[in-house]
């Protein structure tokens, strides 16, 4: 009787044990190596009786012993094949659904189109190629800055106008949202040194009345140039090429005085508008829309990025990249950007 409970309960284990392979077998390879396991010469159901010593035990043991192998076999072998026939079923539907998609099938017009990029990501992956081709490199930059990076480090003083809560987004952790990307110069030629070429493209923030010229959440692209013997006439040859490239034609600019503390002298480079050629419309207000504020880079930002403003110049620039899509792509209100409106962006084709 001892041995008979014994034997009952290697059997249960014995069950439990190929239901929970058998669990596990997702293809009928899977399910025939549990099968091999098992039921194959070697297999632990087929030598069962070897290991329970089936010969030493009394003639009317043997019986009941011979009833239980045959109900392991059995029930062996009816899991194996459920099991076998699912994952054949499951292997066929794959196989037939890779057979519907046939790769080599020339795309349809519905399917050729996956979406749009915005214009502005178009003005930026241009200007990145661009200014890659003249050797400069694209570096991101964060739009959270501290007080030093936004304004001190770019020779910005305590008593600027950008500094007030008017004009400057504020924290609660005493940080502020970027004004501009110029706030990456320092960082930059601190990390890399000089010579330097970059730009740093991205998103920059200000408190300003929203209208068809104006926004408060706007993008920038700035331009850094430091090396020996850097001059205006350096500036002016990469604006032309730049303008040059972007809008496949030639443009009427303006060159005139500006302020920016970060550079000196400082100007500022207007764009003749093309949606009016210069009369004065919403979208330029007297016939010129302000494009790039550049300038040569003031010897204190030198001095803060650790670079001898003796040994060494250069230039900065800031193009505005949502101004530059407006007057690339003809979009005459500047709203239209962070509207959101799906209308606007489905008529740009994605980047590639």
């Amino acid at each position: 009787m001892q041995e008979n409970n014994r034997t009952a309960s290697l059997v249960k284990t014995m069950k439990e044990q190929i239901t929970a392979d058998l669990a596990e077998a997702k293809t009928p390879e899977q399910v025939e190596q549990i099968r091999i396991k098992y039921l194959g010469k070697k297999g632990l159901v087929t030598n069962f009786a070897k290991n329970t010593d089936f010969a030493k035990l009394p003639p009317d043991e043997k019986k009941n012993f011979g009833q239980q192998l045959n109900d392991l076999k059995n029930f062996a072998a009816e899991k194996i094949q459920e099991s076998a026939d699912n994952a054949a079923k499951l292997d066929s539907a794959q196989n037939k659904h890779r057979r519907q998609i046939d790769l080599t099938v020339p795309l349809t017009a519905a399917f050729q189109r996956s979406g749009s990029a915005h214009p502005i990501a178009h003005v930026q992956s241009e200007l990145e190629t661009i200014f890659e081709g003249m050797g400069f490199c694209v570096l991101d930059s964060p739009e959270c800055e501290t007080e030093y990076g936004n304004f001190e480090s770019v020779n910005i003083p305590a008593d600027h106008p950008a500094r007030d809560m008017q004009d400057t987004f504020w924290l609660q952790n005493e940080m502020v949202l970027r004004t501009h990307t110029s706030a990456n110069q320092v960082r930059a030629l601190k990390r890399f040194g000089a010579p330097f070429r970059g730009i740093f493209p991205g998103r920059c923030f200000r408190y300003e009345s929203i209208d068809p010229s104006h926004e408060n959440t706007f993008f920038q692209c700035e331009g850094l140039m430091v090396d020996k013997g850097i001059s205006v006439a350096n500036l002016i040859g990469v604006m032309k090429t730049l303008l040059g490239e972007i809008f496949k034609r030639d443009v009427l600019v303006r060159l005139r005085p500006g302020f920016f503390p970060f550079v000196e002298p400082g100007f500022e480079l207007d764009l003749n508008c093309l949606f009016c050629g210069g009369k004065g419309c919403p979208a330029c207000g007297d016939g010129w829309m302000e494009l790039i504020p550049c300038g040569l880079v003031h010897p204190n930002v030198l001095r803060n990025a650790d670079i001898d403003p003796n040994e060494y110049s250069g230039f900065a620039f800031g193009v505005g990249l949502t101004r530059l899509a407006m007057m690339k792509f003809g979009i005459r209100d500047i709203r239209y950007f962070n509207s959101g409106d799906v209308r606007v962006l489905e008529q740009f084709q994605p980047l590639v």
